[in-house]
């Protein structure tokens, strides 16, 4: 999941939440949407190989 940030990054958080805090995990900011879609990308392919 991708959310912009107020100072105009995009922060890529974990799809499920953390059971021990409630919240959703940071997995990197980035300074343009297509290189925060491109890291979920890899994430996700690193998550089935």
């Amino acid at each position: 999941m991708i959310r912009k940030l107020k100072s105009g990054e995009y922060r890529l958080y974990s799809r499920k939440k953390d059971a021990s805090t409630g919240k959703r995990r940071n997995l990197g900011t980035f300074p343009s949407m297509e290189k925060a879609k491109q890291h979920e990308r890899e994430v996700q392919y690193f998550k089935k190989h």
